[in-house]
């Protein structure tokens, strides 16, 4: 990629950082830093200030300022997530890494790597792979899986219940997905809490991120090693026994990207989800009155706070043009899918409520749309709704303006939700749900059936944290 101080269309305004920006920010011929502090204080004013200089696609520098595009229009991140033979998920077309600028330690190297999974292949490869995914996934069944998100969610609400207060993203939405997915892999629970912390490690892109990915890659090879010798009814178990044949190196990795990109997406779907019901007056009031449902304020953080504001990668295949961007073959690109969901070309009111629409770009499009999202979706309103029903009068414990999100490469986070509530008495344990020897999350037979999406469920009984929302509404 050519730094547009270098480029013959580059005009001189185009070479300076703009003023409100520290200059520190910008590398070399004014070229914008996707890291670093102002990056990752406020990344949507980095996109924004980079949209309106440069349109769809923005040059961006990378950590070591390796050159990258920032794609930011919603039609352009379709372009590229649809057409493979343009833009290629295969890393090793980078250009940056053929010339040997990605060393072992560099904290791109556990997102550029290649690796046997599917998201880093195309075609037939693609296919066998991302099809043993898929039948892998489809054999959960919706209500086991929603007794596990159910049993989850009381057991850390009983951790904290009594105390009148808790920190929902640390003791909630970061817990909640980990549990859930070591369950459906089939991996021991001691497990989960050291593999939150290793997993925020890895997307943070920091100096230990390849160590992190160590750990969680040994837990994997552990949790495999096991499956083989006592195969169970979890998705490890099935991956191992698809008809495509994995070797097991294949199904660590894939189990590694299915946990990773699980754990990361939901923990901050259900923080920002929580931050919405609890602080947005429209929010309330639509819940309250029922125009609006917990799956529809999910998609509505889905599409004003995707769980992953951007994403690495797609490599050019070829020269090419991408928004009058001159984008060279081994050009790598980050699709912002944070600032597509903004674009005032396909949303020109982006306050305006989106319920019941599903099109935005927060689990990304094409032939490697997220395979899982449904998976997440459930945990998040399913954990929500559990949440809320044990403590109906849960509120904010500090000021909405006091609430403050780090910010990565590739995603943005809640620091801290504190909130109160009135002490509560833990549950009694619960009997079992099935009679001895049936296992819950799953179906008897092959023919299981698929989680289907949450968009359009059932009515149900208004539960008393609805009671006690509309109570605390009208009272204002």
């Amino acid at each position: 990629m050519t730094p547009p101080a270098e480029d013959s269309r580059a005009d001189s305004a185009l070479a300076a950082p703009p003023p409100q920006c520290p200059a520190h920010a910008y590398g070399a011929g004014g070229v914008a830093r996707l890291y670093g502090t102002a990056a990752e204080t406020d990344p949507m004013g980095l996109y924004e200030q980079l949209r309106e200089r440069h349109g769809a696609v923005a040059p961006v520098l990378l950590p070591g300022d390796l050159p990258a595009w920032l794609v930011l229009g919603y039609r352009e991140v379709l372009d590229v997530a649809r057409t493979p033979s343009r833009f290629s998920r295969d890393p090793r077309l980078w250009r940056a890494a053929r010339e040997g600028k990605i060393t072992p330690d560099h904290p791109l190297t556990p997102f550029s790597t290649w690796q046997p999974i599917c998201a880093f292949v195309e075609g037939d490869l693609h296919e066998r792979w991302r099809g043993a995914i898929n039948d892998s996934l489809a054999r959960f069944d919706r209500r086991g899986v929603r007794r596990h998100i159910t049993r989850f969610t009381n057991q850390l609400v009983d951790d904290f219940c009594t105390s009148g207060k808790a920190d929902l993203v640390h003791d909630f939405a970061e817990p909640l997905p980990m549990l859930v997915m070591t369950q459906l892999l089939g991996m021991s629970e001691e497990y989960g809490p050291r593999l939150v912390q290793a997993a925020r490690d890895m997307l943070k892109a920091t100096e230990t991120a390849v160590a992190s990915n160590e750990y969680v890659m040994e837990a994997l090879r552990k949790t495999v090693a096991r499956k083989h010798a006592d195969p169970g009814p979890d998705f490890t178990s099935w991956l191992l026994e698809h008809p495509a044949k994995l070797t097991d190196d294949e199904v660590e990795q894939h189990l590694r990207m299915v946990l990773i990109a699980a754990f990361e997406t939901t923990a901050n779907l259900i923080a920002n989800t929580l931050r919405l019901v609890l602080t947005d007056p429209r929010c309330r009031a639509n819940l309250a009155g029922g125009h609006m449902t917990l799956p529809d304020a999910v998609e509505q953080t889905l599409w004003d706070e995707p769980p992953f504001n951007a994403m690495l990668g797609r490599w050019a295949t070829q020269d090419t043009e991408l928004a009058g961007q001159h984008i060279k073959a081994g050009d790598l690109l980050v699709l912002a899918f944070a600032a597509a969901n903004v674009d005032s070309a396909i949303r020109p009111d982006p306050t305006a409520p989106v319920h019941g629409n599903r099109s935005h770009l927060a689990f990304s499009g094409g032939p490697h749309e997220c395979p899982g999202q449904d998976i997440g979706r459930a945990i998040a309103d399913t954990g929500i709704d559990a949440l809320m029903s044990r403590l109906p009068d849960i509120r904010l414990a500090v000021a909405e303006s006091e609430l403050t999100w780090v910010a990565s490469l590739v995603s943005r986070h809640l620091v801290a939700l504190p909130t109160e509530f009135t002490p509560q008495a833990p549950q009694p344990p619960a009997p079992p749900l099935l009679p001895k020897g049936d296992v819950p999350g799953t179906q008897p037979s092959s023919s299981s059936t698929p989680i289907p999406a949450p968009d359009a469920p059932a009515p149900q009984p208004r539960t008393s944290w609805w009671r006690s929302l509309m109570r605390r509404i009208f009272r204002r």
